[in-house]
């Protein structure tokens, strides 16, 4: 990490001491198709004001070396002011220029400048990823976004390749090695945001004009992958996505989009699933389908495009200060990707898909020890990296949720608007977004947040029924001061019931059934540990929830008689919502260690396909996994597993669903019967040699998918039921990027200490492996039983230090988590605190207490993790 691992302090003193006003950045990148490039030439010249003549100050590089460093004329030695890390500047004047010339290095690790030569074809492709401290890997900057700064880019590049930036292209002109491209001058952005795109990519090219109080503003589209890609771009489909979203924002945010283009670039190797670099977004290339993609993948592509362009206001225009409010970014464009999906109708359940996806991730941060309040106490940049999590995303989302439903939609948008108007190109705090919000609403908004944004925890919400309705609780814990919260809540109460004529079930599975619909719905402003609501239906209805229509965000404790409800007759449930927060309240009770595994697995088996949204149906059988290998008790899992893959494997021969048919293989990955389906799934090259053929049309179809095909094969390495020889051939079939991970996935695999063992010397010793396919040898070395871990446990925290040390914070992160070991069995009769496994973990945080606090987070993360586990175990 930068400036070494740069405070907050440091931070503050820097802002408080210089005024950036330019930057002017040249690259020189025609080396980089010559095989085996590891670095490039970068100068950086840098325009700024010091308000104490005299003083000292650094810019930030991490790099390959610095061969000049030039300041205000003089030229300063290099040695005495370049420590590998920070470039010290003596003697500041009031106006200041300094240029520093270096090498930067290549990245393998997706941070800084990355590049990838694609196995396809040879070619050499390469992009920028900065979040939230990488910028300085490939130019010498002040690295905080608070030091704000006008960007002017000159890339020298192979004459044939597309090169972007965040500004239009200005000219070109030859040079020695290709051609230099010039870059207009874009306003002030914060470091982590400055973006170049380079290679031969595949471009197409599209117009928008939006509407605006100003008259049209036309807004040029573009859209790359890599040219091996290029017949997968789905180019008009994401273009009428972004244009739904520019309409949307001009019309919700009343602020023309700011940035002239909008690019979009769908890169290799990436580490997120996108960044909002202004003019030019990168995503992950997984977001090209290059083999059919299912309801899930495609919503989940939108959402990510809306969430992106939100950041265009929500974080480009006006930018957080320093990394505590990260959320004034990221929840908020978390929240408005779903809205915006939502309200233009291109996915009117996107709100149920949110509920279901991403307010599950929250609960499941929010339950951590680690757990923060939104507004986080970020003190150095290994903090801030933790940071980008369920808290800062999706609890933030959920909040912004329950503050429109507390304030009213019209309130929140006139305060974001009035925050983009005073602070546009700026900087802000929470104080700032709050003075907007307080003078938009005609009311102090300060309790508001002290209760949701600056306290951890989850609360939870139960009705009691009484003689004349309902009793709503709530149960809320802040464990970072230990003591009990009431939150403000501004809700509903839902009674559901069996009205006359209501047949039919809410999916196309199974018989027609009675169904339980919406018969009473009561507004509630629940800001005390308890208030009465008057809804005489509710008393014997079959199914009273406190939380209908997901307005706040709470975790929902079912009364014993909506209990049975949900576990009998879930599928009965008219609304799609309501039926989602059931199952919410189903899988806390699992992951609490108050429902048996055995009964919540069962449940989806029987139900679960029932679900109408392909995204619900997805994560309820991950869910299932989860409580099979994790919260069954070992003697019920081995049949569990089962009941899981025969319900799967039903839907798959009976439906031909792709959906269905990969979270089969993920099922089958871990064990079970279903041997001649995963078999008939690679029924071409890799079945054909051991004598199987697909057995029915569907099958068939289903076998053409070649990302299907590998989720397979590496079910079947995982049982030890396909060698070497049948991985090549279908690494022969399909010699791509993906193929190579997904060969790689499969090849790690494999059952056996020497197989596993050989897995984790290529990770751990080969500094050549890049980011994904680390995370791809990571994922099959997870396949792995207990017993087959024991001798990776020692090395594991023997290790701990070192990767951190030595690696780059997103490796090292890869590396912690992935080899952690695997939740082993609960011992009957001992206490998960006294397990083996907890044991070695807390004496490894004991000795370690000066660790780094972000190492240190992982490991408690993961130590928790296991203690749940073995707690539902020894309750199931």
């Amino acid at each position: 990490m930068p400036s070494p691992h740069l405070t907050r302090d440091d931070a503050a003193t820097r802002s408080t001491l210089l005024t950036v006003r330019a930057y002017d950045v040249h690259l020189d990148l025609t080396g980089a198709q010559v095989e085996g490039a590891t670095t490039f030439g970068t100068v950086s010249e840098i325009h700024f004001d010091c308000v104490e003549p005299g003083a000292a100050t650094f810019v930030d590089f991490l790099g390959a070396s610095v061969e000049e460093v030039e300041l205000n004329g003089r030229s300063l030695p290099v040695a005495d002011v370049v420590d590998g890390q920070r470039v010290r500047l003596p003697d500041l004047a009031a106006r200041n220029t300094v240029r520093v010339r270096a090498t930067g290095l290549y990245s393998r690790s997706g941070e800084g400048l990355h590049r990838f030569v694609d196995p396809a074809d040879g070619r050499v492709y390469l992009y920028t990823q900065n979040e939230p401290a990488d910028c300085c890997r490939w130019i010498p900057v002040f690295e905080q976004p608070d030091l704000k700064a006008r960007f002017t880019l000159h890339v020298d590049a192979p004459a044939d390749w597309v090169v972007r930036g965040n500004g239009a292209e200005t000219g070109a002109e030859p040079s020695v090695g290709g051609a230099v491209r010039h870059f207009a001058t874009t306003e002030p952005l914060s470091t982590y945001l400055v973006a170049v795109l380079a290679g031969p990519y595949h471009a197409v090219e599209a117009q928008h004009t939006v509407t605006t109080a100003d008259g049209p503003l036309p807004v040029p589209l573009a859209m790359f992958c890599r040219a091996s890609l290029a017949e997968h771009l789905d180019a008009d489909r994401i273009a009428d996505v972004t244009r739904a979203g520019l309409d949307f924002y001009h019309e919700r945010f009343g602020f023309p989009y700011p940035f002239g283009k909008y690019d979009q670039a769908f890169v290799p190797e990436y580490n997120l699933g996108a960044m909002e670099n202004p003019g030019l977004v990168t995503f992950t290339e997984a977001f090209v389908f290059r083999t059919e993609a299912t309801e899930a993948q495609v919503q989940a592509r939108a959402n990510v495009i809306m969430h992106e362009m939100a950041h265009m206001w929500f974080g480009d225009l006006v930018t957080m200060r320093w990394w505590d409010d990260l959320w004034l970014k990221e929840s908020f464009a978390d929240f408005m990707g779903s809205a915006s999906l939502a309200d233009t109708g291109l996915y009117p359940g996107a709100w149920v898909t949110f509920a279901n996806r991403r307010k599950a991730w929250a609960y499941v941060q929010d339950a951590l020890p680690t757990t923060h309040p939104i507004v986080a106490d970020i003190v150095d940049l290994d903090a801030a990296k933790q940071n980008f999590d369920g808290i800062t995303y999706a609890k933030g989302a959920s909040v912004l949720k329950q503050l429109v439903a507390f304030v009213g939609r019209d309130v929140f948008d006139a305060a974001a608007r009035a925050y983009f108007r005073e602070h546009a190109w700026g900087n802000t705090t929470l104080a700032d977004f709050l003075a907007a919000l307080s003078e938009a609403s005609g009311r102090d908004m300060g309790a508001w947040a002290a209760a949701w944004l600056q306290t951890s925890g989850i609360s939870t919400l139960s009705v009691e029924r009484t003689s004349t309705g309902a009793r709503v609780h709530q149960d809320g814990w802040d464990p970072a001061i230990g003591a009990a919260m009431t939150r403000p809540h501004a809700l509903a109460v839902g009674v559901y019931a069996e009205e006359d004529g209501a047949g039919g079930g809410p999916g196309a599975l199974g018989p027609a059934r009675r169904r339980l619909r919406r018969v009473a719905s009561a507004p509630v402003e629940l800001a005390s540990a308890s208030v009465d609501v008057d809804l005489p239906v509710a008393v014997d209805a079959p199914l009273i929830l406190p939380n209908d229509g997901d307005l706040t965000y709470a975790t929902v404790d079912l009364d014993p008689r909506s209990l049975t409800t949900a576990l009998e007759r879930i599928e009965d449930v008219d609304d799609e919502m309501a039926r989602t927060i059931c199952w919410s309240a189903l899988w806390t009770m699992t992951r609490d260690a108050r429902l048996p595994a055995e009964r919540f697995v069962t449940t989806v088996a029987r139900a679960g396909a029932a679900e109408t949204d392909d995204g619900v149906r997805q994560m309820l059988f991950t869910q299932a996994l989860t409580a099979v290998t994790r919260y069954a008790p070992p003697s019920t899992r081995a049949e569990l597993l089962s009941v899981l893959l025969d319900a799967l494997a039903a839907l798959v021969r009976s439906t031909g669903s792709l959906t269905f048919a990969r979270l089969f293989t993920a099922v089958a990955a871990h064990g079970g019967g279903q041997d001649d389906l995963l078999r008939s799934l690679v029924a071409t090259d890799a079945a054909a040699s051991s004598g199987t053929t697909a057995s029915s049309g569907l099958l068939a179809s289903l076998a053409a998918n070649q990302d299907l095909r590998w989720a397979a094969l590496v079910a079947l390495a995982a049982r030890d039921a396909v060698g070497h020889d049948v991985i090549e051939a279908e690494l022969q079939r399909d010699p791509t990027a993906t193929g190579r991970r997904h060969a790689l996935t499969a090849r790690s695999a494999r059952p056996g200490t020497d197989a596993k063992r050989e897995v984790w010397e290529s990770v751990t010793g080969d500094r050549d492996l890049s980011n994904e396919l680390v995370s791809a040898a990571l994922r099959g070395f997870a396949l792995i039983d207990a017993t087959t871990a024991e001798p990776f446990v020692e090395p594991y925290f023997a290790s701990l230090t070192a990767w951190w040390n030595e690696r780059s914070i997103e490796m090292a992160t890869r590396l912690v988590r992935g080899l952690f070991p695997p939740v082993q069995d609960a011992v009957p009769g001992q206490d998960p605190p006294e397990h083996p496994l907890v044991r070695r973990s807390a004496r490894w945080l004991s000795e370690h207490e000066e660790a780094p606090a972000a190492l240190r987070r992982i490991v408690i993360e993961e130590q928790d993790s296991l203690v749940r586990a073995l707690r539902a175990q020894s309750a199931g």
